[in-house]
């Protein structure tokens, strides 16, 4: 089983192949894969180390799975080599997620829609997954009109540079010394909230809402409900949150709810105020459950929930997602 993983240098990338070595998936020879600035180095994975090489080398190679988080631009170019070559490409990029003739996937919610055909498979927005996760089991059960989403997402959404930037604002503001780094945001990001993420599209929604508001509607399979986004990007590290109000059709009872939640895969339920007990990006860095909590009836409609989800982007909503995805495909004995 030889595994490719595009972008291995990047941070989504070294969190793929920790992921890949925590859950002991099958590979006999890995393909770390990064840019010409990175060939000749090498990565770690299961106590060995291997050299990355390019994009054409890994071709080449034709691996059975090749899990990719090298931008969209990269996947548009080489995805369709690989699978050319008869490789499984799982792409965290947004590069296929809309295409009409491609796959978007979170294992839980829709993995039964993949065939031995579908060589290019789309991983969807991180802050995406974790909101299907929740808005899915209670669809089924409820009937979903309309969501309002508002998240905060950590700055490791944005990648390395974004870390060291608030980082470097951080100690410049402890030590009084200003860190030469990278500005990867438009504004400071220590001690802020910046409601911008991804580029502004032409009807002023970001390219992050439009995500979260398309989406979910091809990942569950059903455009009767609508959605509707604001994205704020704040100075954490641990992963995502969201703020997320739902109306139904039918009307719930909160104790069901909390059951339905309590019984879904890979859902946590956390609500008990009583403890302060309730999700929060802190605790969930490094976990590849979506946490949930602060469900309660929103008193100024019938049938409308509020709730706030949490989850690590970086792997429930990017790696571990990923090779859940390849996961299934080995199971299913597609490779």
């Amino acid at each position: 089983m030889k595994i490719a993983v595009v972008g291995a240098t990047g941070m989504v990338g070294q969190v793929m192949l920790k992921v890949l070595e925590e859950r002991h998936f099958p590979v006999t020879e890995l393909i770390p894969v990064a840019s010409s600035k990175s060939v000749g180095k090498t990565v770690s994975f299961c106590g060995k180390d291997y050299q990355v090489v390019y994009l054409e080398e890994a071709v080449n190679m034709k691996p059975q799975i090749a899990l990719f988080s090298a931008g969209g631009n990269t996947s548009l170019e080489y995805a369709p080599k690989f699978a050319e070559v008869g490789t499984f490409v799982v792409d965290n990029s947004s590069a296929w997620r809309m295409d009409p003739d491609k796959k978007l996937v979170v294992p839980e919610i829709n993995a039964n829609v993949l065939t031995p055909n579908d060589k290019i498979i789309a991983n969807p927005n991180c802050s995406t997954i974790q909101l299907v996760m929740v808005l899915n089991p209670l669809h089924k059960k409820y009937k979903i009109k309309r969501v309002v989403v508002s998240t905060y997402q950590s700055v490791t959404g944005t990648g390395k540079a974004a870390v060291d930037q608030l980082n470097g604002e951080i100690e410049a503001s402890v030590t009084g010394k200003k860190t030469m780094v990278e500005k990867i945001y438009p504004y400071e990001i220590f001690k802020n909230a910046l409601p911008h993420c991804d580029v502004f599209s032409d009807n002023d929604y970001t390219k992050e809402e439009l995500k979260l508001m398309r989406e979910p509607i091809k990942i569950m399979g059903d455009d009767s409900f609508r959605l509707t986004a604001t994205a704020v990007r704040v100075p954490v590290q641990g992963g995502h949150s969201e703020s997320v109000n739902i109306e139904f059709e039918n009307d719930f009872e909160l104790d069901e709810v909390k059951n339905i939640l309590s019984a879904t895969s890979g859902v946590v339920l956390q609500d008990d105020i009583t403890q302060n007990h309730y999700p929060m990006s802190l605790y969930s860095e490094g976990k590849d459950e979506v946490f949930v909590g602060r469900i309660r009836r929103d008193f100024s409609q019938p049938n409308t929930l509020n709730c706030w989800i949490v989850a690590d982007n970086l792997r429930k909503g990017a790696a571990t997602n990923a090779i859940q995805i390849a996961e299934y495909l080995v199971k299913e004995k597609f490779v």
